[in-house]
């Protein structure tokens, strides 16, 4: 054998096997930090929900607490911030997710929730996590290819951190960000920073989001076909959620030009449908009304009102997450599927839960994974039916205007398209 060639492929090698260390490295690093900021973000999360519930007249001051947030933003000069949308958009082009994002949503967020707005949690873990990792990778001077990956280990980590869910984290952020395109480059450091950003998480107590369902009927074929029509009904549901999110935004923008204005209107509108309802199973995440749901209870109207809350609460300028209340959405939702026909309403809550999920998200193999982590294995052929109706036929709407959707839901071919 040609001792040239010989050398080669040692040299090939060597180089692989440091590349490889490298990225075990930095994605450990990653990990840990994002892990330790996701874990202090969680205790905060728990802190201010126990002071909300023990005080649930502090919502009255959610007006003023939207202009506060107003004013935080201002002070971190990231009035122009586009929120998670920038974060997907820095890891397909050369946009920069700056470091002051982490801090202004760290605690944008709290404030939302100590005050009952309706929003989730994972927008500032995705938020965080992107831009702790962006900023890592600039200060170990990676090129910008290497940056996008750090960028992708630190949503990672966060969302692992937030949910408690490895495996659909670590898919997920090179999912999220081109629709029909997997950026498996990443895997290996995406893989490794969201178990220790979960590891951390786990060790401190906090992990959340894992039910434990039971009575799952069999996959029968008629099974199949209610399924089915639960899976098509949720990709109607996850269509019109991302309607009334980017509506309600553009509407406040449009008629409230003034962002102080803007959000204290919004926060009040949320303190006048709060006291009309009677109660606040609408307003922060709405974890309880889930659990409710997942025992075969719930509200017949409570995923239309979670709709409504959410989307004046983002789109007036609070700041949040959409995932978990696409949860919200969905559980109630297919609870009330359940009950209405009949058949398996814990099952329905769970199936409705991914559908919307991935509906929203457009990423149908991280909403087949966190299923799995959330509900076990045992409804497997129910939720993977349910994914793939729902990825399908909630056509190119989304969460995320910057996630771009590549190829064709229902046809190979390439198209390259932004969600709407």
């Amino acid at each position: 054998m040609n001792k040239a060639y010989i050398k080669h492929k040692i040299e090939h090698n060597t180089e692989r096997f440091f590349i490889a260390v490298k990225w075990v490295i930095f994605s450990i690093l990653s990990g840990v930090i994002v892990g330790l900021v996701g874990a202090a973000f969680c205790i905060c999360m728990n802190f201010v929900s126990g002071i909300r519930t023990t005080y649930p007249a502090i919502i009255l001051l959610l007006p003023f607490a939207g202009m506060l947030i107003v004013g935080i933003y201002h002070l971190f000069h990231n009035e122009k911030d586009t929120g998670t949308n920038l974060v997907i958009s820095a890891i397909h082009s050369d946009v920069r997710v700056p470091l002051r994002m982490a801090p202004s949503i760290f605690i944008s967020t709290i404030i939302t929730h100590l005050f009952g707005g309706s929003a989730g949690r994972e927008g500032a873990a995705l938020q965080m996590g992107g831009s702790i990792g962006g900023s890592l990778g600039r200060l170990l001077r990676l090129d910008e290819k290497d940056t996008h990956v750090m960028i992708m280990c630190g949503m990672s980590a966060a969302f692992a951190a937030l949910f408690g869910t490895p495996m659909a984290a670590a898919i997920f952020s090179m999912e999220v960000v081109s629709v029909g395109v997997m950026y498996y480059a990443a895997l290996v450091p995406c893989v490794i920073s969201a178990l220790i950003g979960n590891g951390i998480t786990s060790y401190f107590g906090l992990s959340e989001h894992i039910f434990h369902i039971s009575g799952i009927p069999d996959f029968t074929i008629p099974n199949a076909v209610i399924t089915s029509i639960l899976a098509v009904l949720c990709a109607l549901v996850s269509m019109l959620f991302c309607i009334l999110l980017h509506s309600f935004s553009h509407g406040f923008k449009n008629y409230i030009a003034n962002p102080y204005f803007r959000a204290f209107a919004g926060g009040l509108s949320i303190v006048i449908m709060t006291i009309l309802i009677g109660n606040q199973d609408y307003n922060s995440t709405g974890m309880h009304v889930i659990e409710r749901a997942l025992s075969g209870e719930a509200v017949p109207a409570a995923f239309v009102l979670k709709m409504l809350f959410t989307a004046i609460t983002l789109g007036c300028g609070f700041k949040g997450g959409e995932i978990v209340p696409s949860f919200f959405i969905g559980a109630c939702f297919g609870c009330l599927f359940g009950n209405l026909t009949g058949f398996s309403p814990v099952l329905c809550t769970a199936v409705g839960m991914v559908s919307v999920f991935c509906g929203v998200t457009n990423c149908p193999i991280s909403s087949l994974l966190i299923s799995f982590e959330m509900f076990g294995f045992e409804g497997m052929p129910f939720y993977l039916l349910a994914c793939a109706f729902s990825y399908m036929l909630s056509g190119y709407f989304g969460l995320y205007n910057s996630q771009k959707i590549m190829y064709s839901k229902f046809h190979t071919t390439f198209i390259n398209k932004e969600t709407h």
